[in-house]
Order: structure tokens, then C-alpha cells, then sequence
């Protein structure tokens, strides 16, 4: 895997199934140029950026981000399959994704587990995977609003992140806590007193197994905005932000890091 920054902030975005390769070059570049606006190699210091196309764009987008200032942008992909190869038709395997220039992977978002079936001990599997192959897994973890509303938000992260974590034993695993009421088109933005509890409970659950903001860094993802996401980070327990429509434009992601860089 890449070089991953020491970073005291993460920031991402996912593009889910939108953008061709030629408009992911195009954020890419627009990226770089903002880089170099902000002193090449110095710009977004101590913020850990990364983006993660659509498996059609991995390969162009990991190539127009090598240029100073995002050469430190990870890429990703938006799943893997636990197999290193095989009859699995429409699969990708991790190695096929590192191939591509994929450094991490998303594994267990929420439309991945109500639509494709995707279960924990899956999701584990995965997480195996990833790390097998030397990348790095993202896995999401959030409750729905059924859930939030039985009071039940705790337990079910919580068994999500514990089966992840499981996998991951004393390696590094990033955590996205995107709640599933709060995401997608018609998702709200979550209250930082909404977040607060959940983000304890998972960064309690790091602390527990000997893990490290360093190593298991607890990110926020649903319906971030610019404007909102200053009151998201100042959760203790938030190490970054997962984000998605604000960053499909290349301006909303830079406004992103500026902000964690201040």
C-alpha cells in the first residue's frame, strides 16, 4: 500500500456509481491544480485525503493524482470479493483492484448490506482479504432509523465494527460510522449530539482491543456538508470525514480539506 499519511484528519469521498472515467480524470485534475494553489507538497498538511471511483476509473484517476500535493490522496475501491480468483462472475478480487492502483477498499456500506445481502461475518471476510493483499479496508458501519428510534444505535454498530475489527486482529482498520438515516439523496445531516454517543461507544471499542486513532481511525459519513462539518469534527472520537454528494464536486472535497487543515 501507498504511503498513508500521519495524519490527525482523514478525508474522503466515495463517488458510488457516478462518473465516467473521463469526469473522474477531470475531478482529479481540478484536485491537483488546487494543490498546487496551496504550495504543491505542503497543501492539506497533516490531513490524509483519499477518493474512490468507480472500478471503471481507478486506473486513471490513481495515474492524474500522481503530481505534488496529491501524490499523498489515496484510491480506493467500492468493494472486493474475499476470493483471490475463481468462477465468481462479476467479481473483482483484491489483487485485480491493486492492479488498478487501488490502495484501500470500502467494504460493508449500507446499500452493499440491504441490497447485495452483505453480512458481517462477509464483510469480515473482506476485511481478511484486503489486508492479505497489503491495502487498506474502509468498512461502514450504521443503523437505520427503525433502529435509532428503538434505541438500539449502539448495539448495532457496535456488532458491525466488533465482527471488522475482528478480522482486522492488530492491523490497521479504518471505521465509518455513517448512520443510514443520514445518507443517501434523501438523508438529513445528523446533529453532532447524534453522533456523539455512537463515536464514544466505537472509539471505546478501538481503545479496548489496544487500538489507536492512528490505526483505527473513526471517521463520520451522512449527508456532510461544508457548513456542517466544522460541528461534526469537534466530536471527540471523530477522526475524519466520509463524504459523499458534497464531494463529487472537486470544489466541495477541497473546501473539506481546507477546513481540516485549519
Amino acid at each position: 500500500m501507498g504511503r498513508v499519511d500521519a495524519a490527525r484528519l482523514w478525508v474522503g469521498t466515495s463517488w458510488k456509481m457516478t462518473k465516467t472515467r473521463a469526469e473522474g480524470v477531470a475531478w482529479a485534475r481540478a484536485l491537483v491544480a488546487a494543490a498546487a494553489d496551496r504550495g504543491g507538497e505542503e497543501a492539506w498538511a497533516g490531513v490524509q485525503p483519499f477518493v474512490v471511483p468507480p472500478a471503471t476509473a481507478i486506473s486513471d484517476v490513481a495515474a492524474a493524482l500522481q503530481s505534488p500535493g496529491t501524490s499523498r490522496v489515496l484510491v480506493g475501491a467500492q468493494d472486493a470479493h474475499w476470493e483471490d480468483a475463481g468462477a465468481w462472475t462479476g467479481e473483482l478480487s483484491v489483487p485485480q483492484l491493486a492492479d488498478a492502483g487501488a490502495q484501500l477498499v470500502e467494504l460493508g456500506h449500507s446499500e452493499r448490506r440491504e441490497h447485495f445481502a452483505e453480512t458481517d461475518e462477509r464483510v469480515a471476510l473482506k476485511v481478511s482479504a484486503v489486508l492479505r493483499h497489503g491495502l487498506l479496508p474502509l468498512v461502514c458501519v450504521g443503523e437505520t432509523a427503525q433502529q435509532r428510534d428503538a434505541g438500539r444505535s449502539v448495539d448495532v454498530v457496535l456488532t458491525q465494527a466488533r465482527a471488522a475489527l475482528d478480522a482486522a486482529g492488530d492491523q490497521r482498520c479504518v471505521i465509518a460510522y455513517e448512520p443510514v438515516w443520514a445518507i443517501g439523496e434523501h438523508g438529513r445531516e445528523a446533529r453532532p449530539e447524534e453522533v456523539a454517543p455512537v463515536v464514544a461507544a466505537l472509539a471505546d471499542l478501538v481503545g479496548e482491543r489496544g487500538g489507536t486513532p492512528a490505526r483505527n481511525p473513526v471517521l463520520y459519513g451522512g449527508s456532510v456538508t461544508v457548513e456542517g462539518a466544522p460541528g461534526v469534527l469537534e466530536v471527540p472520537g471523530v477522526d475524519g470525514l466520509f463524504v459523499g454528494r458534497t464531494a463529487w464536486r472537486s470544489e466541495g472535497f477541497t473546501a473539506l480539506l481546507d477546513l481540516a487543515a485549519r
